[in-house]
């Protein structure tokens, strides 16, 4: 069975955006997530060990491992090549988009205003991140634009906090959000993070 998009949107309320410093620590990082009941991870492309970490944490099972802040062809080869089981990027342009959706690999592009999301729907998409997620408006800004576009589906990601979390997934259109509070300073506070994060739609 093809693994959509909409799939891995709804296997956790929270996916943890992850940057990674030092490829040794992805392994065990990712192992406390999914303990916890994470099993989405995105890892983002903005250190040099990310690639690596991807293939890491693809060892672990039930680990779900996709690349973030994919802003290039020559990155959504390199992640695919890591390993990487879905893609997601800080926006929106043909370029980057149309290679990735002939691909088939789930695709979570970025969005931040109504012709972003046009620009998607025209490509045939309908799962978005709307990034940043705080600084663009917040919640109230993402009502009025899921407003119009009532096919539209939302993962909001950037400033969103273990407390600001439920109020996003209380509304419809939110399938879940990305956080990068999870990762505590040790695998146990992970995991107990996680663990939590796991439970915030009830």
């Amino acid at each position: 069975m093809t693994v959509t998009i909409a799939d891995i949107m709804q296997t956790s309320p929270v996916i943890p955006v992850l940057v990674i410093h030092d490829a040794a620590d992805a392994r065990p990082m990712a192992e406390a997530l999914v303990r916890g009941g994470l099993r989405v991870l995105e890892v983002t492309l903005r250190t040099p060990a990310a690639l690596e970490a991807i293939a890491e944490m693809k060892k672990v099972d039930g680990a779900i491992v996709g690349a973030g802040t994919v802003v290039t062809a020559d990155q959504f080869k390199q992640a695919m090549d890591a390993g990487s089981e879905f893609i997601v990027s800080p926006g929106l342009t043909e370029t980057i988009g149309r290679p990735i959706i002939d691909s088939r690999v789930p695709f979570l592009p970025g969005i931040a205003n109504a012709g972003d999301i046009m620009r998607g729907l025209d490509l045939g998409l309908t799962h978005f991140k709307f990034f940043p997620a705080e600084a663009s408006g917040g919640l109230k800004a993402l009502k009025a634009l899921a407003a119009p576009f009532y096919q539209a589906k939302f993962c909001p990601t950037g400033g969103i906090t273990e407390a600001t979390a439920p109020e996003w997934l209380a509304f419809d259109p939110v399938l879940c959000v990305g956080g990068s509070w999870i990762v505590g300073a040790t695998h146990a506070e992970t995991e107990t993070r996680a663990h939590a994060a796991a439970g915030l739609r009830a």
